[in-house]
């Protein structure tokens, strides 16, 4: 009160605009600030979010299977044709096809997995991938399992209960004209529905606690 001068309504009128002013200009620098870190945070939640998508889409494509053949088949159609030569033509033509789509969906999942992953999913994803380049089968129950716990973790959802034996996890198998790729994503939007808000961090075991912004 000090410095509020008294003597005039004149002086008086000039001090107390002088004090409103300061206010609306810290009041509008905050609001500024506000702002700028909300965007940060929408930014950064739909980074997030679109990450979790993507991941659950490529678990549902490696591990969408419990039966039948759990690896990939390295092979390309010509290589196929020419080992069942001896096969009923559109028998072998339906299992060459089959295998083809299930390879060209597990490869995409893996270059998605080596883009967005964590370290070690990077590694299993990068294993794999040289796995198909050599022509090896390539099974993908090790990387189906670090997916699978780093979602859970991501979304708060408790660990898979102890003591639990669930079979192996392969590949799914495509159906009709259309690719467990394209059959993962129609699930895996579902799925990154749940995350939708969650605000967690994709960025291994550390990052998740890092970006949590809820």
């Amino acid at each position: 009160m000090r410095g509020i001068d008294f003597s005039s309504w004149q002086s008086l009128f000039a001090t107390l605009l002088g004090l409103a002013l300061v206010t609306l200009i810290g009041m509008g620098i905050r609001l500024m600030m506000m702002f700028a870190i909300q965007q940060r945070r929408e930014r950064m939640n739909r980074q997030i979010n679109e990450r979790l998508r993507t991941l659950i889409a490529a678990y549902k494509v490696l591990g969408g299977s419990f039966t039948g053949d759990l690896s990939v088949d390295p092979r390309h159609m010509r290589d196929i044709r020419r080992g069942g030569a001896g096969d009923d033509d559109a028998a072998a033509h339906a299992r060459s096809d089959r295998a083809r789509r299930i390879r060209d969906a597990v490869e995409s999942a893996l270059s998605d997995i080596i883009l967005l992953g964590t370290e070690d999913q990077v590694r299993l994803a990068e294993q794999a991938a040289r796995d198909l380049v050599a022509g090896r089968p390539v099974q993908t129950h090790a990387l189906v399992v670090s997916l699978r716990d780093f979602i859970r973790k991501a979304l708060d959802l408790t660990p898979v209960p102890r003591g639990l034996d669930i079979p192996p996890q392969g590949p799914a198998r495509p159906s009709g004209s259309k690719s467990g790729r394209d059959d993962a994503k129609g699930g895996g939007s579902g799925g990154g529905g749940g995350g939708m808000g969650m605000g967690m961090g994709m960025g291994g075991s550390d990052d998740v606690s890092q970006h949590k912004t809820g």
